[in-house]
Formats: C-alpha cells, sequence, structure tokens
C-alpha cells in the first residue's frame, strides 16, 4: 500500500484529486477523500450577478394612484377602477404594488358608499352649506354675527379696532349686534360712502330685530363696524350694525333682542300691525310747514289712512288671548276713527283744513292711549322720551319720533372701522 510522503511546506495538507481524472492514477485509485473541497471560485456567488446596481423589479403606478385616491376619500369610483386595473397589469406584467392595488380599492369602495349615503340624506348639501357659510363669513374682519355682544377695544364704539371680545348679553357688555349686510362689489366706495350707506341701512334693520322700540333704553344708539381700505381689499365688504351706549363710560346689560325668536304670538302681532302705522309716520315731507308743501302733506295723509286700514285689518284678524282682546279691540275703535280724520286731512283744499283734521287725527293717536293694550300684552309701557308730537301709536324704527320726523336719539354718524 502506498504511503503519500508527507505534505511539504508548498503541498496542502492532503491530496486532492479533485476530479480531474488525468490527475488520477488509474492503477491505484486513492483511498483519500477530501473531506475540505477546495473552491473553485475565491469569492460565493452573487443571487443577481455582481453589480450592486442591479435594477429591482418597479411598483405599479397604477396601484399607487388608486392608493393616493383610496386614503384621501377623492373621486371614489375612480380609486376603485385604478386598483382593479393595478392588480390586472401586475398579473400580466408581474410588477410589485398588489398591496397598494388592494388597499386603494377596499378605501374607494367604502368611500363609495359613504358618497352614496351622504347623496341620499342630504348630508352633502348641509356640509357644503356650512362650507359656504363659512366662506362668507371669513369676509368680515370680525366673527360677528347677529345676537352677539361683545366688549370693544378700551370700551369705545367709536375709531378703528381690529378685534372685539364676543361676550355673554347676560353680562354687561359694550355692543349687541342686530344686523349685518354686504356693501357691493367692487373698488372701496371711501370712507365718507361707506359710513352714509351703514347709516342709512343700520337705522332700517333696527326695527325688525328691537320690534319694541319703547324697550330700548332712552341712551342706547346705533352704531356700526365698517370695512376699511385695508380691509376692503382683503375681501372683507361686511357693514355690522350694533346696539351701543350714548355714554362713553356707559354699557349694556341684558339682550334688546324683540322679535320672533323672543316675543310670544299677541305681542307678535301688536308689533307688527304697529309697524306698518309707524313705516307710514316715518315718509312725512321734509317741509315741516303744510303751507310749504300742501300736496306733499296730502299725499302722507293718504299713506298714513291706508296704514291705518292695514293695521286695523291686521289686528282684526289676529285672534288674541281673552285677556289680551278688549284692550285691543279698544285700540282699533281708535285706529278707526283717526282713519277718519286722516282721509279728510288728505282731502284738504287749504293748509287750514289740513290742520284741523290733523290735529284730530293727532289726539286719537297719542301714544298713551296704547299703554292700555300694551300692559296686558306684557311689553314696555314707558314712551320713548324721544317721542316728539305723540303721533302714532307708537315710535316709529327707534330712532325717531312717533309723528315721522326721522329725528334720531343721536347722529348715528358713529361707528368702529375694522
Amino acid at each position: 500500500m502506498a504511503i503519500p510522503p508527507p505534505p511539504g511546506p508548498d503541498q496542502p495538507p492532503y491530496p486532492s484529486y479533485q476530479g480531474h481524472p488525468q490527475n488520477t492514477p488509474q492503477s491505484h485509485p486513492s483511498p483519500y477523500i477530501n473531506p475540505y473541497p477546495t473552491p473553485q471560485t475565491p469569492y460565493a456567488p452573487w443571487p443577481q450577478g455582481y453589480s450592486p446596481y442591479n435594477n429591482p423589479t418597479p411598483v405599479n403606478g397604477v396601484a399607487i394612484a388608486s392608493l393616493v385616491l383610496g386614503i384621501l376619500c377623492f373621486l371614489p369610483a375612480l380609486g376603485l377602477i385604478l386598483g382593479i386595473i393595478a392588480l390586472a397589469q401586475i398579473r400580466k406584467k408581474g410588477e410589485r404594488g398588489k398591496g397598494m392595488a388592494v388597499t386603494g380599492a377596499v378605501l374607494s369602495t367604502v368611500g363609495l358608499a359613504l358618497w352614496t349615503l351622504l347623496l341620499a340624506t342630504g348630508g352633502l348639501t348641509a356640509a357644503w352649506d356650512g362650507f359656504k357659510d363659512a366662506a362668507n363669513d371669513s369676509d368680515s374682519a370680525f366673527s360677528l354675527v347677529k345676537g352677539d355682544c361683545f366688549d370693544a377695544p378700551d370700551g369705545s364704539l367709536e375709531g378703528i379696532a381690529y378685534d372685539v371680545d364676543t361676550v355673554p348679553c347676560s353680562r354687561t357688555h359694550d355692543g349687541e349686534v342686530f344686523a349685518s349686510f354686504k356693501l357691493p362689489a367692487g373698488s372701496y366706495p371711501g370712507d365718507d360712502r361707506v359710513t352714509d350707506i351703514a347709516d342709512d341701512r343700520c337705522y332700517a334693520l333696527e326695527d325688525s330685530y328691537a320690534m319694541d322700540a319703547w324697550a330700548v333704553p332712552d341712551d342706547v344708539d346705533v352704531y356700526y363696524l365698517t370695512p376699511t381700505r385695508q380691509s376692503w381689499r382683503a375681501g372683507d365688504h361686511e357693514v355690522t350694525c350694533v346696539f351701543g351706549s350714548v355714554d362713553a363710560n356707559g354699557s349694556l346689560t341684558g339682550s334688546l333682542r324683540k322679535d320672533e325668536t323672543t316675543l310670544d304670538p299677541d305681542q307678535l302681532a301688536y308689533l307688527k300691525a304697529a309697524h306698518v302705522l309707524n313705516a307710514a309716520m316715518d315718509t312725512a315731507p321734509d317741509e315741516e310747514y303744510v303751507e310749504d308743501d300742501l300736496p306733499g302733506h296730502r299725499k302722507w295723509a293718504q299713506r298714513v289712512t291706508a296704514a291705518l286700514d292695514e293695521q286695523a285689518r291686521l289686528l282684526t284678524e289676529h285672534r288674541f288671548a281673552p285677556a289680551h282682546a278688549p284692550s285691543v279691540a279698544a285700540l282699533v275703535r281708535d285706529l278707526r276713527n283717526a282713519r277718519v280724520e286722516w282721509a279728510k286731512a288728505a282731502q284738504a283744499a287749504d293748509a287750514d283744513t289740513f290742520y284741523d283734521h290733523y290735529d284730530a287725527g293727532d289726539k286719537l293717536l297719542d301714544v298713551n292711549r296704547t299703554i292700555t293694550a300694551r300692559k296686558a300684552l306684557g311689553l314696555a309701557t314707558s314712551p320713548p322720551s324721544y317721542e316728539q308730537g305723540g303721533s302714532g301709536d307708537e315710535g316709529n324704527d327707534g330712532s325717531g319720533g312717533g309723528n315721522g320726523d326721522g329725528d334720531g336719539a343721536g347722529d348715528g354718524d358713529t361707528g368702529i372701522e375694522v
């Protein structure tokens, strides 16, 4: 038996034939098996080649789009369709993104079901309306709405303000919002024009919020928050009408709101009827003396006559509670008697005749003759101190006397620019 020589310095510790038959003796097969095979290459093979920059399998782009639409719940029907298309493309091309496509399709299906439910129940319309309201509210410098009470900077309702603090109306406050309106779009009309519009419109809107003018304290007048040239450029075109104290150190306590939200049906019917006459009284001619404009005063008397007819009709058609009916009926009799005198004044041939019938009708419309009905209805019973002349069973819109002369408690040319 041949014994292999010991390994030399240049020989491996074990003989290795490694499957090379030309080096293996045919007559003496080696009994030795090498337990340590010699690798054929110096490095382990790289599974995908030796290049570290080998391109991986791409992700399907349609699957990504489906997932994004599903998460955002935007165009859910499109997201579902894209998810189905992505799955087909992935199977055909061997691309990645199956999980994205499935997730996008599922989320889009849920979104589609929610959209269908919102459309069926009207929830989408309500949400859109709320969005539009919020957008409209953002056009105003202040987030004040009708019925809000607030404190102004330094307690003043005049000058320029950049912010106000909303407070409960039950506590003391500087102002109470009773109306708001938007100015026409376009270029800024100028400070004087904005003030004139605010003054006219706010006094006209006062009556719809504080329907019982007798309940408005004598020291309360109308103010307004108006846009400035700078805020106009930012989209602020809103005028906010406000009640405030004419006393620089004064304040308000409690709400002045007297409208359909706070009045009972009998009170509301009475005040609506009274406002018909007030509106007619407020159209008196600019000429104070009948001699200076007899035709104008005769036309005014015609308007008052028609208003007295309408007021009596409204009070008669409404079914007042038994406790209120007698005093209201007495008031209706006064209105009808006054109507006769005003009708004669409308036909007067000269100023003296006009005065005769005007005076007779004026006495029948004395504000004190309404106190009994007001007391029965639970309304204010103290006429405002600025009542002048005593004509009309009520004060007009709270800013002028019952004789329609339009003189207010204040000049109204006050307000905060925002």
